[in-house]
């Protein structure tokens, strides 16, 4: 027979036993919710670090978009591509990114600098979340703003802002605010960038451009235009502008053509020589291409005579040289843009009165044309670009 003490005993020991298991799943369970709760926090400092790290991309291909517009602005309808807000890589995603561009127009020779601005960020409920920005500076290199078909002396009157490519020897004593690319020796100072002798291959390929192809009808794309015939050797006086019949501006010369005191708004073609003539104090000829088209295309020479002054704004393309007239005095030639010469160069300029002034602006000299219906040439001065000063914020 069991004693009344013993079944007490037999009972307490099973609930000891009860509330050791208790304690025990009560542990586990506490254990459990930390292990839990720790990699829900992992899981989300992993999934931070993706997006931040998919941002970070995202930030660095819109660089990669600034650039292939900067080095394209034929792309764009302004004179360069200054950004744009909400862009996507992957069309319907949640990611987006912001471009601000800026060209750093501070001195002359930085027209070919971009600083671009771009902002990445994720949309959840109307809400910017995992941000990433990036600042760098795009530096189009090399940039040619001028071109020498043959052996050429760049004279102290003469200052290159930019890139120069020669097809022989040169012999600077102007100054040069850039790279120089010789397939001959390169000799003097004041040369701010590299010298490239010997070169077996031009950084960018000759424009190429046909006075065929602008006169008397052009193309744009598949519509056909009438260029506005010049059939006089004095071209007339004043300013001329695009029409909805010639939209390029384009004036056609077919022979040698004098100018004194014009205004282009377009291009001027001169299948001949073309002679700058001085009118008088303030009196200047002016040629601004229009977007995507050249500004000048002389096969012959081009000859300045005394108090004549010459801006081009655009692509400027000589089939000779450029000569100035013997005892010529207060003329100047001031090109932004590109000055290409395909069989010589600067030449006759000797006279402390008069100046030269070459400066690199690839987003105008960038050009795009229809040698054919439909039949679409590219051509820009710059062969490449690259990114500097890349920081993160």
């Amino acid at each position: 027979m069991i004693s009344i003490s013993a079944k007490k005993y037999k009972t307490n020991r099973q609930g000891v036993a009860l509330l050791v298991v208790l304690f025990i799943v009560m542990v586990i369970t506490i254990l459990s919710l930390g292990f839990l709760s720790r990699s829900d926090v992992e899981l989300a400092c992993g999934q931070n670090m993706i997006l931040r790290t998919q941002m970070d991309y995202l930030s660095e291909s819109g660089l990669e978009h600034a650039r292939g517009l900067i080095l394209n602005p034929q792309d764009v309808s302004s004179e360069y591509w200054t950004g744009a807000a909400a862009q996507q890589l992957v069309a319907g995603s949640n990611d987006y990114y912001d471009l601000v561009v800026v060209r750093d127009d501070s001195v002359p020779t930085n027209r070919c600098n971009y600083i671009i601005d771009c902002n990445s960020y994720r949309l959840s409920n109307g809400e910017k979340i995992g941000r990433s920005s990036i600042t760098a500076e795009l530096r189009l290199d090399p940039c040619i703003a001028y071109w020498a078909g043959s052996d050429t002396t760049i004279s102290g009157q003469i200052t290159i802002n930019g890139d120069v490519y020669c097809n022989g020897n040169v012999a600077n004593n102007g100054s040069i605010g850039g790279d120089v690319f010789a397939s001959g020796t390169i000799t003097g100072a004041n040369i701010a960038g590299q010298k490239e002798e010997f070169v077996t291959q031009a950084p960018v390929v000759w424009p190429g451009l046909v006075s065929s192809d602008f006169g008397p009808t052009y193309y744009i794309g598949s519509t056909s235009y009438s260029a506005e015939i010049v059939d006089v050797n004095v071209h007339p006086v004043g300013s001329f502008n695009p029409s909805a019949g010639n939209p390029a501006g384009i004036r056609y010369c077919n022979g040698d053509v004098e100018l004194v005191g014009v205004n282009i708004k377009g291009m001027l073609v001169v299948n001949g020589t073309l002679r700058v003539k001085g009118g008088g104090p303030g009196l200047s000829n002016v040629i601004r291409a229009v977007k995507n088209f050249p500004a000048l295309l002389v096969n012959g020479e081009v000859i300045i005579e005394n108090d004549g002054t010459l801006v081009i704004n655009g692509l400027a393309q000589i089939g000779q040289r450029i000569v100035i007239d013997a005892g010529a005095v207060n003329a100047n030639i001031d090109v932004i843009g590109g000055l290409f010469i395909a069989n010589g160069g600067i030449d006759g300029i000797t006279s402390s009165f008069i100046s030269v002034d070459v400066t690199a602006a690839p987003a105008i000299a960038s050009i795009q044309t229809w040698p054919t219906v439909n039949t679409v040439k590219r051509w820009g001065p710059a062969a490449g670009a690259f990114f500097r000063n890349i920081k993160r914020k």
